[in-house]
C-alpha cells in the first residue's frame, strides 16, 4: 500500500454563474459550442473533463461564472449531454438545480445532413426546424424533408451554436 496521498483537483467555486454537471466524458467542449461560447465573451470558465463519477464512471463539468443559461440553451444541451444537471449559483450557492429535456422542437441549431434539403441552399434565408420523433434512442426529423437524425449523428451535425435568427 503507497503512502503517498490521493492526488484530487480543486476547482474554486462561482459566486454567480451556472454549473452543468454529469456530462457524458468528452462532451464538454461540444456543450461550449451549442451554447456558442468561444472563450472571447469574457466569462471566466472552468472546463473539467474525464473527472471521476459515481453515476456515470467518468463525466466532464462545466463552469461558467457570471452566466445565467436561458431555457433554450438548456434544452439544446440535453441533445448532446442527455445526463447533465444544470445548476444555477448565486452567492457561492446553489439556488436552482434541474435536469436537461430534449425539447419537442430544435430550430436553427443542427444542420440537415441531406444535402438537398431546402434548409441548405445558400439563396434560402431558412433555420432548420427539427421534431423530436423519440427521447430513448434520440431520433430527430427535419421537418422539411423529413429526413431522419439518431444521436450518433448530432454532434457532427451542430452549427455554430444556437442561431438568433
Amino acid at each position: 500500500m503507497s503512502s503517498e496521498p490521493e492526488a484530487t483537483l480543486t476547482v474554486s467555486k462561482i459566486r454567480f454563474g451556472t454549473v452543468i454537471d454529469h456530462i457524458p466524458s468528452g462532451r464538454a467542449l461540444n456543450v461550449l459550442k451549442v451554447l456558442g461560447i468561444r472563450g472571447r465573451e469574457g466569462y471566466r470558465i472552468a472546463v473539467l473533463m474525464n473527472v471521476e463519477s459515481k453515476k456515470l464512471g467518468r463525466k466532464d463539468i462545466v463552469k461558467i461564472e457570471g452566466k445565467i443559461l436561458m431555457p433554450e440553451e438548456v434544452s439544446v444541451i440535453a441533445l448532446i449531454a442527455p445526463t447533465a444537471t444544470i445548476n444555477i449559483v448565486k452567492d457561492f450557492r446553489v439556488v436552482e438545480k434541474r435536469r436537461v429535456e430534449v425539447p419537442d422542437r430544435i430550430e436553427g441549431l443542427l444542420r440537415c445532413p441531406n444535402p438537398t434539403c431546402i434548409t441548405n441552399k445558400e439563396r434560402e434565408p431558412i433555420r432548420t426546424k427539427f421534431r423530436l420523433v423519440s427521447r430513448n434512442p434520440l431520433v430527430l426529423q427535419c421537418e422539411y424533408c423529413g429526413t431522419m437524425v439518431s444521436e450518433k449523428d448530432i454532434i457532427e451535425l451542430l452549427g455554430n451554436g444556437i442561431d438568433k435568427r
